[in-house]
């Protein structure tokens, strides 16, 4: 983007252009976004959506606008978006489709953690997500990523993958093929019958949370691409495979991959802080939680990985596998502490 054509998109959002300051910002895989910032310091976040990905990006806003008016409380703070000189909450421009909202002061993410008031902080407002949320009509929601989190689908897409990929990389791919396979003969009787649908983030990973600077007190959540219907173990078990673990999620240096029970503890005890609002099925399924999203993940890079990268962004050939293969492993210690988790959930989660 030029400095030209980003001022014209400001303009649009009734900004005065030649008087901004915009820089990108790169920890999204999916979008294109910007930090702008006023003279007087005022700042905002500008979006490109990606229309490959959210082929319908004009549901997506709506999902947003449905969500955002109840995502507002005294320790929950709101998001707001701009409107065009149109009134319209995005712009449509060559094609392109851009949103800008509010960008919160003294605010900041974190990758990964080892402090436990970060954890706890995080499931503090995870829960005070779906605290805010549960009594929103699910019909208004729709899907944005259809099957996003949806076992059987994945298999399938897995599949068709294997079957068309290139000799060579399904030889490079060798390992994380055969654990694929092993995951799925261990998911394959996942029952979500008992479940209440509920609506969920779906992308819960602890950079989607934002913090205050000053007190690291957890803020609200962002990213608000994929809020539609879901099961809240599909929102724990995001969080705990980053929560939980140091290492960044293409981790090469599988030793470095860890299942940090302190900081899963803090994170559950954030959970409790919310007034219940878990069934009994749900806490039953939260430790599965914990081993199918990263599985999960892990899967759909794979996938990607042999359709040659379509999907997430990457800054080399076999990110994909890398990030495939660190979500993989951290999947095989989520199993290992199942009991763990089943017991410490039993116990706090009341």
């Amino acid at each position: 983007m030029t400095a030209e054509s980003i001022q014209k998109i400001l303009i649009e959002f009734k900004l005065n252009g030649s008087s901004l300051h915009w820089t990108p910002l790169t920890n999204g895989l999916i979008n294109d976004t910007y930090l702008v910032t006023e003279e007087d310091g005022q700042q905002y976040i500008l979006q490109k959506v990606n229309t490959q990905v959210f082929k319908n990006a004009s549901i997506l806003m709506d999902n947003i606008q449905f969500a955002l008016p109840v995502l507002k409380a005294d320790d929950y703070s709101q998001i707001t978006f701009l409107n065009t000189t149109t009134g319209a909450n995005h712009l449509i421009q060559d094609s392109d489709f851009w949103r800008m909202m509010t960008f919160i002061s003294n605010s900041t993410t974190y990758n990964t953690t080892t402090e436990t008031s970060i954890a706890f902080e995080a499931g503090r407002i995870i829960g005070k997500f779906h605290h805010l949320l549960q009594h929103t009509d699910n019909e208004l929601f729709k899907d944005t990523l259809p099957n996003f989190h949806n076992l059987a689908f994945r298999t399938q897409e897995f599949q068709e993958a294997l079957q068309n990929a290139e000799t060579q990389k399904k030889e490079i791919a060798d390992v994380a093929i055969k654990k694929a396979q092993s995951f799925l003969k261990e998911l394959q009787h996942l029952n979500t019958n008992s479940l209440p649908v509920r609506i969920c983030h779906n992308d819960t990973k602890l950079n989607n949370i934002l913090f205050s600077k000053s007190t690291k007190k957890a803020l609200c959540l962002i990213d608000l691409d994929t809020i539609m219907k879901g099961y809240f173990f599909y929102d724990f078990g995001d969080a705990i495979r980053t929560v939980v673990n140091n290492a960044p999620e293409d981790e090469q240096n599988h030793e470095l991959i860890n299942f940090d029970e302190s900081l899963f503890k803090a994170f559950v005890d954030g959970l409790a802080a919310n007034s219940s609002f878990l069934t009994a099925a749900d806490k039953d399924n939260l430790p599965l939680g914990a081993i199918f999203m990263p599985f999960i993940h892990g899967l759909r890079a794979l996938t990607d990985y042999l359709n040659n990268n379509k999907y997430y962004k990457v800054t080399y050939e076999n990110q994909n596998l890398d990030r495939c293969s660190s979500l993989f492993y951290f999947a095989e210690k989520a199993l290992k502490k199942k009991d763990f988790m089943a017991a410490y959930i039993a116990k706090v989660l009341v």
